[in-house]
């Protein structure tokens, strides 16, 4: 397996298990992964939120971690990745807002590049408009958003993933194992113990 190269979309208020778990395990296999916020640079970090699902009408939210990003968000080629990894929580909400961002989406997109997204990850995806004609499934309070943007809203239990070609996507943080072994599914990565 050739090692890769993955850029993580991340900002503060990101959920913390959706933030750590990929970034940790995808180091863990030998994976490059560049975490970066726009407007932060590598050695800052951004405060991460835990999300519960606790019987509310949705899901509560804790304080977590504080997250250190290892990139700089205006020094990264998008082109270089190979490569996206886009968390949940409430970052996305504000990271849709900014244009590079978006841009950084939509090349992932257009060059047909592995994108995994998790939980609110669904709306950068929507904002960017890649969704179109696409399956993609979120935590399901974002399903209006992946509907609006063309996509087809993904209803699937809280533990399970799914793939549409490049993006593989999941509702929420329990669906780890599933998403992140479809994940390296499509980046190529064999493990052997």
């Amino acid at each position: 397996m050739a090692a890769k190269k993955i850029l993580m979309l991340t900002g503060d208020y990101t959920e913390d298990y959706e933030t750590m778990v990929p970034f940790q395990a995808l180091l863990m296999v030998g994976h490059t992964v560049h975490a970066v916020c726009p407007g932060k640079k590598a050695g800052e970090s951004v405060r991460t939120a835990v999300h519960d699902f606790e019987g509310d009408q949705t899901y509560s939210e804790k304080p977590g971690h504080n997250f250190t990003l290892n990139a700089t968000f205006a020094d990264i080629a998008v082109a270089s990745y190979d490569a996206l990894v886009i968390p949940g929580g409430r970052a996305p909400e504000y990271l849709r807002l900014n244009p590079e961002v978006l841009a950084a989406v939509q090349h992932f997109a257009e060059a047909g590049k592995p994108i995994a997204a998790i939980c609110h990850g669904a709306q950068l995806l929507s904002a960017a408009g890649v969704l179109k004609g696409r399956s993609c499934s979120a935590y399901p309070a974002c399903a209006p958003e992946v509907r609006a943007a063309g996509g087809e809203y993904a209803e699937i239990p809280l533990d399970k993933a799914t793939v549409d070609g490049n993006l593989i996507s999941a509702p929420a943080w329990p669906a780890h194992p599933d998403w992140l072994a479809k994940f390296l599914h499509a980046l190529g990565t064999q493990i052997t113990l």
